[in-house]
């Protein structure tokens, strides 16, 4: 017999485990992508703008460039990187709905 055959509901100290576990990785990967997003948006933009802006990109000083388009740049392909994981780890979990 499958295991999947045999396992019956599951106990209440499974579901809250479970669950435990899910938010976890989803404030683990939200920690992770916000850090991410900070030291770009902030680091890069502000903090280190002065250093970056030695080099150029597009005709426009590379610090200039983070704090007007690269950090915009950045947090959308986070969002592409958040829902694909987040897919991932609801899968891993039981929690996609399917």
């Amino acid at each position: 017999m499958d295991e999947s055959e045999n396992a019956g509901p599951e106990s209440e100290e499974q579901r809250i485990a479970r669950e435990s576990g899910y938010w976890r990785a989803n404030v683990r990967l939200l920690a992770v992508l916000m850090t991410i997003w900070f030291i770009v948006s902030f680091g890069c933009g502000i903090l280190f703008r002065d250093f970056l802006d030695q080099w150029s990109l597009g005709g426009y000083p590379l610090g200039f460039w983070f704090a007007q388009q690269g950090s915009i740049y950045v947090f959308i392909l986070l969002i592409v990187v958040y829902v694909r994981k987040m897919r991932v780890i609801e899968r891993e979990y039981g929690v996609d709905g399917e």
